[in-house]
């Protein structure tokens, strides 16, 4: 069984503070910049990692119309183009020229409510080789894994949220418990407070 102090971990950011968060409402994903395979493909991922966590999905958020948008890309530049992004993502031109100065693949944004609960989450990805060599499913669950909680900005630093066995990538009976726990519906949608994690671990039961 995963420990408290491995659990606050996951959810403890780089400065020390401690935070979790889950989303406050139902999601609503949108995919651009991929075929229409892939984008069956992140949907289905997305979808698994919500039914994981006993959270809803949507077609449509009333206040944003879609509240998680995935935007893939070869090249950050390409970030600037899309229409009206700049209305979501305040500072978008200072971000892609930070993500293009750290040689970043990947990147996402948070939004909240005012009980600081996930109310939108913006995904990027640059299509460099690192992940051009993973497959879309590997692809698309860790990313639905990595924007189903606000985790600390190094919870998947040394170990990523996915794992191999018998050939097929799937998700890490730790973290998935971790989710189960995250939802379950007497916690709270945000903790700051450390103990928070030993309130997950009473609640975590990991398969034998």
């Amino acid at each position: 069984m995963i420990q408290s102090d491995e659990i606050a971990a996951f959810f403890t950011r780089s400065d020390g503070q401690y935070l979790c968060a889950r989303w406050g409402r139902p999601i609503a994903p949108v995919v651009f910049g991929v075929d229409d395979a892939t984008l069956a493909v992140f949907k289905g991922a997305i979808e698994a990692v919500v039914t994981l966590a006993g959270h809803k999905m949507d077609e449509i958020d009333a206040e944003l119309g879609a509240n998680l948008m995935v935007f893939f890309c070869t090249d950050w530049d390409e970030m600037t183009d899309v229409p009206h992004l700049d209305k979501l993502v305040p500072d978008l031109g200072p971000l892609v020229e930070r993500l293009k100065a750290a040689d970043a693949n990947q990147y996402r944004i948070f939004r909240f409510d005012e009980a600081r609960a996930i109310r939108a989450a913006f995904v990027f990805i640059r299509m460099d080789e690192n992940l051009q060599s993973i497959g879309a499913d590997a692809l698309a669950l860790s990313q639905a894994v990595q924007t189903i909680l606000l985790w600390s900005d190094a919870a998947f630093t040394d170990q990523p949220p996915l794992a191999q066995v018998n050939g097929n990538t799937v998700l890490r009976p730790d973290v998935a418990a971790i989710i189960r726990a995250a939802y379950d519906p007497v916690m709270p949608a945000v903790a700051t407070d450390p103990s928070h994690a030993l309130r997950l671990a009473a609640r975590m039961e990991l398969p034998q």
